[in-house]
């Protein structure tokens, strides 16, 4: 008998061929002045059966990071060799993204927004565009941020660990550390969650700036955890054994001034080692910070002037 083709991947109002590669536009909003706003789509519909995943890009709008980890990864690969279907969103907060923005122009963080209503708020509308037409018809979602608020992140997945495939394949991909963290209500994570697929959060860098370290984690990541999951062929790429823990802690400035670290990214340290000095000034030593807990730096601030109570180091605390 001949073999079964497989159906079309409709997507945004369109019918995307088995064995093609088709960028698209997924019609958001108009602006005021009349405009319209679309999210840029690359759809790989393989020829032979498969998972479908997303991976996504730039939901908090100056974390601009994943936009280049997406752009290297489908520079790896080859329309002849999936299986199933990949959607790449590379920028799915357009006006954040045109702004330099975190959040969108009604102030809301669009990652608090999810599943979203198609009568709801501008972020929520959003959302539900992106839950109806990407998300709820996938099986697996890799979702790419940054550090924050003058911030950078060491390259981490974030992800459900008490699920057996989501440690597995958050192992597979190979960064640094991975961590146990909370599904935040509201964000991406939970409702993928909430639909059966597996969902792994990247974390690396920082806002508005490319991070290449961050970057070669991040392709080689997603690379190897499409192999896994059968999409692509297996490739042979090094990856470390990934550090495992269960929660983390700031440590907060204990006064105002200017700051002087002493630990990096990466860095081990124990609970009452000395992390970052506060000076006046006038050169003024004001207070040395102590960890507040042992582990492994996963991120740090990068203001060299802070207020009592600023987020400053950023520690894992690891697994035995």
């Amino acid at each position: 008998m001949p073999r079964r083709k497989r159906p079309p991947f409709v997507i945004a109002g369109q019918e995307i061929q088995p064995g093609k590669r088709v960028p698209l536009e997924l019609p958001y909003a108009q602006l005021v002045s009349g405009s319209s706003v679309a999210a840029p789509l690359v759809v790989m519909h393989g020829r032979q059966d498969g998972p479908t995943v997303w991976v996504s890009s730039t939901i908090h709008g100056d974390e601009i990071n994943g936009i280049e980890i997406i752009r290297e990864l489908l520079t790896h690969l080859n329309i002849r060799q999936i299986s199933g279907t990949l959607i790449a969103a590379p920028i799915v907060n357009v006006h954040g993204f045109i702004a330099g923005d975190r959040n969108l122009p009604d102030g809301r963080d669009l990652n608090r927004s999810f599943p979203g209503s198609a009568r709801g708020s501008m972020a929520s509308r959003i959302a539900d565009i992106f839950i109806k037409e990407v998300v709820s018809r996938c099986d697996c979602g890799i979702d790419l941020h940054t550090g924050s608020s003058n911030r950078v992140n060491w390259p981490q997945i974030r992800a459900g660990l008490d699920d057996e495939p989501t440690l597995e394949l958050a192992k597979v991909f190979g960064a640094p550390i991975v961590i146990n963290a909370e599904i935040r209500n509201g964000s991406l994570r939970q409702v993928a969650s909430e639909n059966g697929a597996i969902a792994l959060l990247f974390e690396g860098g920082e806002a508005n700036r490319f991070d290449q370290e961050s970057i070669d984690v991040g392709v080689a990541g997603i690379r190897r955890s499409l192999a896994h999951i059968g999409m692509t062929p297996p490739v042979e790429l090094p990856a470390t054994t990934p550090l495992i823990a269960q929660t983390s802690k700031w440590t907060r400035s204990s006064r105002s001034g200017i700051l002087h670290l002493d630990v990096d990214l990466g860095d081990r340290v124990q609970r009452g080692d000395y992390v970052a000095a506060l000076h006046d000034p006038f050169g003024k030593r004001l207070s040395r910070i102590k960890a507040r807990s042992s582990g492994v730096v996963i991120g740090r601030t990068h203001s060299a002037l802070v207020n009592q109570g600023e987020a400053i180091v950023h520690i894992a605390e690891l697994d035995d």
